[in-house]
């Protein structure tokens, strides 16, 4: 028998570069005033759905997320625990930079997941290598109710490794979400596994 897996995702809500055309990648942005608030509704109305239970938190530790984990972990009365394997993407020479820069100097098309945007950037496929000791770490874990803080591509590669699928799926299609977005993974003590909700953002809103 399995242990039941409770798992909440949660896409790391507003942050400086949603607002100022720059890009994300691992440019170490901060949330907004209005993703703080956003933070705070999230970690509010979880507490508030899940009363008696204690999560184990992990989270990219990225300023922007980092910031939400530690809202969090405040709220649920939990301490974060830092991974390099969450964080988003790297885009090598583009970071730091605008995202016109990007479309104005890309160096590759990515048409599948093993193409980068530069040559010193990674690719979808090296995102999944780097995630997958972290998922088999938590899905083997004593752990059984998980909240999980990170970026928006990095998630959607999480979903499809979640669902068993094999990584080139993510040539053909994306699980993803928007900022503030939390989701609710479930694994049965059969084995059976469920995406209840995907990218759920009536939890960054007042209860």
């Amino acid at each position: 028998m399995l242990l039941n897996k409770n798992i909440i995702t949660i896409q790391h809500p507003e942050s400086i570069h949603h607002t100022n055309g720059m890009i994300g990648s691992w440019t170490d942005w901060e949330l907004t005033e209005k993703g703080i608030v956003q933070a705070e509704n999230i970690a509010r109305n979880i507490r508030k759905e899940f009363q008696d239970i204690r999560f184990a938190i992990y989270s990219s530790p990225l300023k922007r997320t980092r910031q939400t984990a530690e809202i969090l972990g405040k709220e649920l009365r939990s301490t974060s625990k830092l991974t390099d394997a969450l964080k988003e993407r790297s885009l090598g020479k583009a970071i730091g930079r605008s995202v016109q820069w990007l479309r104005e100097n890309i160096e590759n098309e990515e048409k599948t997941i093993y193409d980068k945007c530069f040559s010193d950037a990674e690719s979808r496929f090296d995102v999944w290598n780097r995630l997958l000791p972290f998922y088999n770490e938590i899905m083997s874990s004593d752990n059984e109710n998980i909240i999980i803080v990170s970026h928006g591509d990095t998630l959607s590669i999480f979903n499809v490794m979640w669902l068993g699928l094999d990584p080139e799926m993510l040539n053909d299609i994306d699980l993803s979400g928007v900022s503030g977005g939390v989701s609710f993974l479930y694994r049965r003590s059969c084995g059976k596994k469920i995406i209840k909700r995907l990218s759920d953002t009536s939890y960054r809103l007042p209860f």
